[in-house]
């Protein structure tokens, strides 16, 4: 059980990281936009928030055995399909703006809210998971040749290149 211990000890650490950072900034300094072209930080969060839900059906679905049931913002499957020639980021792009005018609307407080309860959730679902199906890439055919160790480490390398974005936008200012 080393590698799930230590992937999921890694997740808490940004977790906590997170939480440090966030404790040391002023609502006004969490929801103003820093330019025209980004995003404020509360949609950044709800940006991690929104692809977090995606992580979490797969990891419950990972527990049940089943396949994940992905949250009602995520595209139909056939839409992603039919543009499967389309570039990635493109589609990335487009995702993200959906989850964007989704939850651009939502006040702080509850996107915070919604993000830790999540992020706990999932590493709560994860913690339920056995290190070889953790491991095995060819356990469930819905990931497509990945495993679900793959989904935390998508999840915290999404969430790293998010805070590292942000801490040095900070020490700019």
């Amino acid at each position: 059980m080393y590698m799930k211990t230590h992937m999921l000890a890694a997740l808490r650490e940004e977790f906590d990281h997170w939480e440090s950072v966030l404790a040391s900034l002023s609502e006004a300094q969490i929801t103003a936009q820093p330019d025209p072209n980004e995003l404020s930080l509360k949609d950044e969060l709800a940006h991690l928030w929104a692809w977090q839900q995606r992580s979490i059906a797969r990891m419950e679905a990972g527990v049940n055995n089943t396949e994940p049931q992905m949250p009602q913002w995520w595209p139909d499957a056939t839409v992603i399909r039919a543009d499967a020639e389309a570039d990635h980021e493109a589609i990335n792009d487009q995702i993200n703006a959906q989850i964007y005018e989704l939850y651009r609307e939502h006040p702080w407080s509850q996107v915070y809210a919604a993000w830790r309860t999540a992020f706990l959730h999932f590493l709560t679902v994860s913690q339920q998971v056995s290190e070889p199906a953790l491991l095995d890439a060819g356990r469930y055919t819905w990931l497509s040749g990945y495993s679900l160790a793959d989904v935390l480490l998508g999840s915290y390398d999404h969430h790293q290149e998010h805070l590292d974005k942000l801490l040095a936008r900070l020490n700019q200012e």
